[in-house]
């Protein structure tokens, strides 16, 4: 079990519509702004998914790369880009991602039902980013929707090899209708067929961000929280902003004995070069 605890804030996703859910941030002052607050509350590292002027979901890279030198200009976190995109996006685009220069990138490890959408990972386009992000230096969060999805990524490392770094972290995301279940069996079912050596997060969708969070803690894992994957509070109770996620995050760390780890001690664990520190106000 790690002495810390890794948490990474996803803030926008890809899913919700601005003028649904005003609090979320599309705006590049909006992304900058959370990231400066979440950092100062205990997040280490921001899985980013970006939007166009229109704030709707985009992967042009000018806006990517836009977005990822305004972060890294007022923040010291780990600037991780989501290759993932929206489930409509072609393969060519989310590929493409990885030309912005990130730390890290996701990479989504199959094809899983996205609710009424498919969210489609077919084993070349995993290969393919894999090895990419080998080439170029960038660390893969391995993201993992299902139980065979861990088989998956065994096969991939036994064929090609370790990521950049050395360090295989893996992100559990839980209760996506048609993914597995946000619960404590779900989580502690994967655990036997994590890599040797791997560390895991844990996301919870919807109404399972509280019971996911709380299974991860105990098992040792670490924490995705955000309004990508979230936008209620409680019962009734709709999500403020995203600095109010990792306060409880931040908060349930604390208390499971496991302290956020600093942006300094995320990159050691996940195998990423320091970059310069940026001041961050507590």
């Amino acid at each position: 079990m790690t002495s810390g605890t890794l948490i990474t804030l996803a803030p926008t996703g890809a899913e919700s519509a601005k003028a649904d859910v005003p609090a979320l941030p599309v705006t590049v002052e909006e992304v900058v702004a959370t990231a400066r607050d979440c950092q100062a509350l205990g997040a280490a590292v921001l899985h980013l998914h970006v939007r166009g002027a229109d704030t709707r979901p985009t992967l042009d890279l000018g806006r990517v790369r836009e977005v990822v030198t305004a972060v890294r200009e007022a923040t010291d976190l780990v600037v991780q880009l989501s290759t993932g995109g929206a489930v409509t996006d072609p393969f060519d685009a989310r590929l493409a991602v990885l030309d912005a220069a990130p730390d890290a990138a996701s990479l989504s490890l199959g094809t899983v039902n996205f609710g009424r959408d498919v969210f489609s990972n077919p084993w070349d386009l995993i290969v393919e980013l894999h090895s990419r992000m080998q080439e170029r230096g960038i660390v893969p969060e391995y993201e993992v929707f299902d139980l065979g999805h861990l088989a998956t990524l065994a096969r991939l490392l036994d064929r090609h090899g370790l990521p950049h770094g050395g360090h295989v972290h893996v992100d559990l995301v839980m209760g996506v209708p048609g993914g597995m279940p946000g619960t404590t069996a779900a989580l502690a079912a994967c655990l036997p067929f994590l890599p040797p050596g791997a560390t895991f997060a844990a996301t919870g969708v919807g109404r399972t961000s509280l019971p996911v969070m709380l299974a991860a803690l105990s098992a040792g894992g670490h924490l995705r929280v955000g309004m990508e994957d979230t936008l209620t509070y409680a019962p009734g109770e709709p999500v403020r902003d995203n600095a109010q996620l990792v306060a409880r995050a931040a908060g349930l760390a604390r208390i499971a004995q496991r302290p956020p780890l600093s942006t300094l001690e995320a990159r050691q664990l996940l195998g990423i070069p320091v970059r310069r520190t940026v001041e961050v106000s507590p």
